[in-house]
């Protein structure tokens, strides 16, 4: 990543205007841009930017499993009746469709590597307590390690 990648990310992330960032969420066709974006969001501003990002058909199954775990998806691995009976509607429903999204596999790359950080413990933990647990949300997804700078 160049020194004018970096500058226009660290626009984006620090922008106040969330309809000129999701805007340009739309037109990112870099699925790292996604990715590192996700990264680096602060989730304090809500659930508009990863929703863009997830809905950008550039964005790879990591960052899609990276999003799930930075909205604490280990949470709805653990028990699906804390997040359906939250009353947290937006969270609620953004993490069960991403969910779905990764069960689904519907992304359209599989390029970006991203590893769950979850423990051996907790995945032990978690087999126990649901076997069906899908090995997808637990263990390393595909693709290459990218190095995600912090903006």
């Amino acid at each position: 990543m160049n020194n004018e990648d970096t500058k226009f990310l660290k626009n984006l992330l620090y922008s106040e205007d969330n309809d000129h960032f999701i805007r340009e969420i739309e037109n990112i066709t870099n699925p790292l841009f996604l990715h590192i974006i996700s990264a680096n969001y602060n989730w304090n501003n809500g659930l508009d930017v990863p929703q863009a990002i997830l809905d950008n058909p550039y964005c790879d199954f990591g960052t899609g499993l990276l999003l799930f775990y930075i909205a604490d998806g280990y949470r709805l691995l653990e028990s699906q009746d804390i997040v359906l009976n939250s009353p947290l509607e937006d969270w609620k429903e953004f993490l069960i469709n991403l969910y779905k999204k990764l069960l689904d596999v519907d992304f359209s790359t599989r390029s970006i590597s991203f590893t769950p950080p979850v423990t051996k413990i907790q995945i032990f933990k978690l087999k126990k307590s649901n076997i069906s647990i899908p090995d997808l949300l637990i263990n390393k997804s595909p693709g290459n390690e990218e190095e995600i700078p912090t903006l």
